[in-house]
């Protein structure tokens, strides 16, 4: 039986968390993904499913698609996208977000410039290959991937779940909160506790909230070909507020889909029984093929 996340909040953080996102703002001149697992391993990921990961193809088509998982996820969380992928013959690369798969304590140190490094150190893995770089991110992640998009270029990027606002009513005062409560509890299956926080920290929303915030100001200069999807069943994220992101956004080229109440915010997971459909969708744009078949 896998164990429990026990986060002791009256513990003082270990000094490992205290020099976590600082140590791995490092940027090595040529990044490799031994690299990449070593520095996870560091940070004190210990489960293999949370490590960073690179797919190669038998036959690879020039591409490379990065993929950016989400708040208190793990690289897991994409790997169902970059399977089938990989397939396509697109190498894959599942960056891990500093402060995930380690310590809600961690991630409570993080700032989201943190996460843009590690993005940047998975970019030029890709690009130092020759490939043509795309990206893909879910909720947070895609966020991220469409800040991104405004530092380096990028072929397309798929967007899931993204948002402008959360639909919790706190989550706008979640400074002023984390006062006093620095975390939240949410409930997590158990056969899914190594791979997401159950504590959310709430110094890592307000990190969310100056993301989503910035973005907002600048997605009309986001001119990156975009695939968003989203579902009416999600209940994370504001009702509507992914078709807004999608209609800001400056791309000659976009499309958006909308899944029905039966489909979940992780779109990628496989509790969503669109989930085969979510990827299809999701691969064929990113080889730029028609994507009527997912429907």
């Amino acid at each position: 039986m896998r164990k429990r996340q026990n986060l002791n909040l009256n513990s003082k953080a270990p000094l490992r968390g205290a020099f976590c996102c600082l140590r791995e703002r490092t940027t090595a001149l040529k990044p490799s993904i031994e690299q990449e697992i070593a520095a996870a391993r560091s940070a004190g990921v210990n489960h293999p499913e949370n490590l960073p990961f690179l797919l190669r193809p038998e036959k690879s088509n020039g591409q490379g698609v990065l993929l950016v998982h989400g708040f208190c996820a793990t690289p897991r969380e994409m790997r169902p996208l970059g399977s089938d992928l990989v397939k396509r013959g697109f190498t894959v690369l599942g960056v891990r977000l500093p402060g995930h798969g380690t310590n809600p304590k961690d991630l409570a140190k993080c700032r989201f410039e943190d996460w843009l490094t590690a993005i940047n150190n998975g970019y030029h893995l890709l690009a130092q290959e020759n490939l043509a770089v795309s990206a893909a991110g879910l909720s947070t992640g895609a966020l991220l991937v469409a800040k991104f998009s405004r530092r380096q270029p990028l072929e397309r990027m798929v967007l899931l779940s993204p948002f402008l606002q959360l639909q919790h009513p706190l989550a706008d005062h979640a400074g002023f909160l984390s006062l006093f409560m620095p975390y939240r509890k949410r409930r997590i299956a158990e056969t899914e506790q190594p791979f997401y926080y159950q504590y959310r920290p709430l110094k890592g929303v307000v990190q969310i909230n100056r993301l989503r915030r910035q973005i907002r100001k600048e997605l009309k200069a986001m001119t990156t070909p975009t695939l968003v999807l989203a579902a009416v069943g999600d209940k994370t994220i504001a009702p509507g507020t992914a078709k807004e992101l999608f209609n800001k956004l400056g791309s000659e080229i976009k499309e958006f889909y909308c899944y029905g109440p039966e489909v979940p915010h992780t779109l990628t997971s496989a509790e969503n029984p669109r989930q085969m459909a979510v990827i299809q969708r999701a691969a064929n744009f990113l080889a730029a093929s028609p994507s009527t078949t997912t429907t």
